[in-house]
């Protein structure tokens, strides 16, 4: 099937450490200054592809770029060294804007995404930070709301989460929606929320099944553990990575130079909540998973929770933070409501002006999808 939508190229950038697929916009010129340069990162078992009608919808003056994670897309299959955290992601997108010539841009990351942006906002710099369903800034589950560990080797998180069937479908390249484990059926149950319609659904799932299951890549080696459930994350892949033992972002927090960020999340994400259907020790408190042992042992992570306090930390520090909360939304913000996703982020990026809070009665903004 044909992957590009009207209006979007792909290539290939050499950089110091591997092949990197990105899409840009045809037309889009390569002189644009960095305040007006956006850069998309996309999330966990998915790639660029996913960003395609938001880039074809931003005003010509911008330039947008989209770029695969290694494991992801047309980016090399190199391993993840898990114990980096997503140090390995962050750095590649950082040799990637070096090989195209930009310094600090405008980054929106999305779910894994978003941790990889953060990250980079550590290590580089940006010139602000745009956060869709953003995973923990504490890493994916094991974790108390302050961020403190529950076990010292993460017992529940990691590969080990991973459900062998979605894997075993994302290496045979099913398309299928025969069962509840194929690569459709978990787009459907999880990325979006049940009212979510759309043509370009082949496309999306085309996008998971370009996910990489060679070894270091995803969903990651796991070790044995005493404690429940069993399984603790090993050193390798993209799911490892996220474990709060090796992933820990909340130092944004102390950063001298705070570039803005804006924060949006749907409140109905089956992912990144503070019940998510992928974290184990909810599912043990629900009944899913037997033998869990106790709130007071394995307590569901509150991963909203987590990051409206990180990020409130951030404002109080003297950060600039915007929250916009969609009422019925799931994974995936700029698929499910793209209007309201484009007017939060070119006011992010100072395109636009912001709404006033509370809004006048009178206050309207109207954005063409041709400005």
């Amino acid at each position: 099937m044909q992957t590009l939508l009207d209006g979007i190229s792909a290539r290939l950038i050499e950089t110091a450490r591997l092949s990197v697929n990105i899409l840009e916009r045809t037309g889009d010129s390569p002189d644009t200054p960095a305040d007006r340069t956006v850069v998309f990162v996309h999330g966990n078992v998915a790639s660029s592809l996913f960003w395609q009608e938001i880039m074809q919808d931003l005003p010509r003056e911008l330039r947008a770029i989209a770029v695969d994670l290694r494991g992801f897309g047309g980016t090399d299959h190199a391993p993840v060294d898990a114990t980096r955290g997503v140090r390995d992601f962050s750095d590649d997108l950082h040799a990637t804007l070096e090989a195209l010539g930009l310094g600090p841009t405008h980054l929106v990351g999305w779910s894994l995404g978003a941790g990889v942006v953060m990250q980079y906002a550590l290590d580089h710099s940006a010139l602000s930070l745009t956060l869709q369903a953003p995973i923990s800034p504490y890493g994916f589950g094991g974790t108390r709301r302050d961020g403190t560990r529950l076990t010292d080797d993460d017992a529940g998180c990691g590969a080990g989460a991973a459900n062998p069937d979605f894997v075993q479908r994302l290496n045979d390249r099913d398309s299928s929606d025969e069962a509840s484990t194929s690569p459709r059926s978990v787009f459907r149950a999880s990325y979006v929320a049940p009212d979510y319609r759309t043509d370009h659904e082949d496309l999306w799932v085309a996008s998971m099944l370009t996910t990489s299951t060679a070894s270091g890549n995803y969903p990651g080696d796991s070790v044995h553990t005493d404690n429940w459930p069993g399984f603790a994350p090993g050193t390798t892949g993209v799911l490892n990575a996220l474990a709060p033992r090796y992933f820990d972002v909340s130092g944004i927090v102390d950063l001298d130079r705070k570039p803005p960020i804006l924060w949006v999340h749907g409140t109905a994400d089956a992912i990144v909540s503070d019940a998510s259907f992928a974290d184990y020790n909810n599912l043990g408190q629900l009944g899913i998973v037997p033998g869990w042992p106790g709130a007071d042992v394995a307590p569901a992570q509150s991963m909203v929770s987590q990051t409206r306090d990180v990020l409130g930390a951030y404002a109080a520090a003297g950060g600039d933070v915007v929250e916009v909360a969609l009422e019925g939304v799931g994974h995936s913000p700029h698929l499910e409501r793209p209007a309201e996703f484009r007017q939060a982020l070119l006011a992010a990026i100072g395109y636009i002006g912001r709404r006033a809070d509370p809004a006048p009665p009178t206050e309207a903004i109207v954005i063409a999808s041709s400005d």
